[in-house]
C-alpha cells in the first residue's frame, strides 16, 4: 500500500532525543526547544526590512499556536471573525473559545484561498480580525487583505499552518500579518509528531505577552533568563510548551530541512509534469501558484470534474494500493459551523470545489518506483 502521507524522519531523531533524557529536561523550553526557534526566527526573518523581527514560539499544536493568537487579538465574546470555510476546525475553534462567531467568506477558484475581494462585504462593527488560510503553501492574496485589515483597523492572523518555507512577494508565509501560525503534525514537511509554533510581527510587548501566555499565565520565560528573582502569575494562559522530547525529533529534521523541501518539490514537479496533458485535454485541473508566490510542496490536489468521478477516482486508486484522500468538508456546513458561524454572501466556490478536490500520495521518501506508480494509475484512470 502506498499511504498517503508518512512521516518524515532523517536519521538523528532517537540519537537527540537521548539526548534530551540524558540531559534531564524533557519539559518545556529545553535546549532542543531553543534551537528549533532560533532556526525558525532566522528562516522567516530572511531578507525582512522590518526594523521588529518576528519572534517564534514553539507551542504543543498548530491548533494552540492558533488559540495563542486568539488572546493576543483580545477576542471576546460578541467580536466577530472573518476566515474561509474552507479549512480545518482549529482555525474556527480557537476564535470560537473565545466567545467570537465566525463570519465564513467564499473561497478562490484558483488557490482555495480566501477570496479577497469577498471579504471587506462581510464586515460589521463587530468583526475584530481575519483569519487566512494558505492553503498548500500557496499564499493568500496578502496585499489586498493587509490593506483592508488597516483600513478598518482589524487584525490579521495568518493559519501558516501548511505553509513552513513559502513565501509571498519574497516574504515569508506567517510574518505579513499580525500573528502566524505554523503546524509541526506529522502530515506537514516537518513533524515533531504534534506541535506547531506562534509567530509574533507586532512589538516586544506582544512578544512578552506571549511568553506569559503559554506559560500558565506567568512570567516564568523572564525568571529562567534571570531578569526577575521569582515569578507570579500575571495574566491569563496556559501549558502552550511542546516536551523538549518533541522538539529534539523536529530539530533533527531542520537541520536536513533544504533536503527535505528539495526530496518534496521534486515530487511536486513529477506530478505537475506528468498530468498537464489531462489538464490541456480538460479532464482535470491542477493547482494555480500566483506570480509573486513561492509555495513549499506542501501538497498535490487535482480538481476532478464532479462529485462522482473523484469518487471513482479514489476507488480506482484504492483498487489498486494508493490512498488518495478528499480534504476539508466545508466549516460553515457542519453542525459547530451552524452553531458558531455563518457564511456571508454565496457559497460559489467553496462546497462545489470541495467535493472535486482529492490530495495524492506527498512526501519525503515517497520513492521513485511509488512516484511512478501514482502516475501510472491516474493516467490509467483518464485513459
Amino acid at each position: 500500500m502506498i499511504h498517503f502521507n508518512v512521516p518524515p524522519i532523517t536519521g538523528n531523531e532517537v540519537k537527540y532525543i537521548q539526548q534530551a533524557i540524558d540531559a534531564h529536561k524533557i519539559c518545556g523550553d529545553g535546549e532542543f526547544t531553543k534551537k528549533c526557534n532560533a532556526w525558525l526566527e532566522e528562516k522567516i526573518n530572511q531578507g525582512s526590512s522590518s526594523s521588529f523581527k518576528s519572534r517564534v514560539l514553539l507551542t504543543t499544536s498548530g491548533t494552540t499556536a492558533l488559540e495563542m493568537a486568539a488572546l493576543l487579538c483580545d477576542i471576546k465574546a460578541g467580536d466577530e471573525v472573518i476566515m474561509p470555510s474552507f479549512t480545518f476546525c482549529s482555525t474556527a475553534d480557537a476564535f470560537v473559545q473565545r466567545g467570537a462567531k465566525i463570519v465564513f467568506v467564499d473561497v478562490r477558484a484558483d488557490t482555495m484561498n480566501i477570496d479577497e475581494k469577498k471579504i471587506e462585504k462581510a464586515i460589521t462593527d463587530k468583526t475584530k480580525a481575519i483569519c487566512v488560510v494558505h492553503y498548500a503553501g500557496v499564499a493568500c492574496e496578502m496585499d489586498t487583505i493587509m490593506q483592508i485589515a488597516k483600513k478598518h483597523n482589524l487584525k490579521v492572523v495568518e493559519d501558516a499552518a501548511q505553509a513552513i518555507c513559502s513565501t509571498y512577494k519574497g516574504k515569508a508565509l506567517g510574518t505579513i500579518g499580525d500573528f502566524g501560525c505554523f503546524s509541526f503534525h506529522e502530515t506537514k514537511n516537518f513533524s515533531m509528531g504534534e506541535g506547531g509554533a506562534v509567530v509574533i510581527n507586532t512589538n516586544n510587548d506582544d512578544f512578552e505577552r506571549a511568553e506569559i501566555i503559554r506559560e500558565k499565565g506567568t512570567d516564568r520565560s523572564r525568571f529562567i533568563r534571570g531578569q526577575i528573582d521569582k515569578y507570579t502569575w500575571r495574566d491569563y494562559g496556559s501549558s502552550y510548551l511542546p516536551s523538549d522530547l518533541n522538539a529534539a525529533y523536529l530539530w533533527a529534521q531542520l537541520e536536513q530541512a533544504d533536503n527535505i523541501q528539495n526530496y518534496r518539490m521534486n515530487v511536486w514537479n513529477k506530478y505537475k509534469a506528468a498530468f498537464e496533458p489531462l489538464e490541456k485535454a480538460g479532464k482535470l485541473r491542477l493547482p494555480v501558484i500566483p506570480a509573486n508566490c513561492v509555495h513549499n510542496a506542501h501538497m498535490f490536489y487535482v480538481i476532478t470534474k464532479d462529485w462522482e468521478e473523484r469518487t471513482a477516482f479514489i476507488a480506482h486508486m484504492k483498487k489498486n494500493d494508493i490512498l488518495a484522500v478528499f480534504h476539508y468538508i466545508p466549516l460553515h456546513s457542519a453542525p459547530a459551523g451552524v452553531k458558531f458561524g455563518r457564511f456571508d454572501g454565496k457559497d460559489e466556490i467553496t462546497t462545489p470545489y470541495s467535493e472535486r478536490l482529492v490530495r495524492l500520495p506527498l512526501y519525503f521518501g515517497l520513492t521513485e518506483s511509488d512516484q511512478q506508480k501514482v502516475i501510472d494509475t491516474v493516467l490509467e484512470f483518464y485513459k
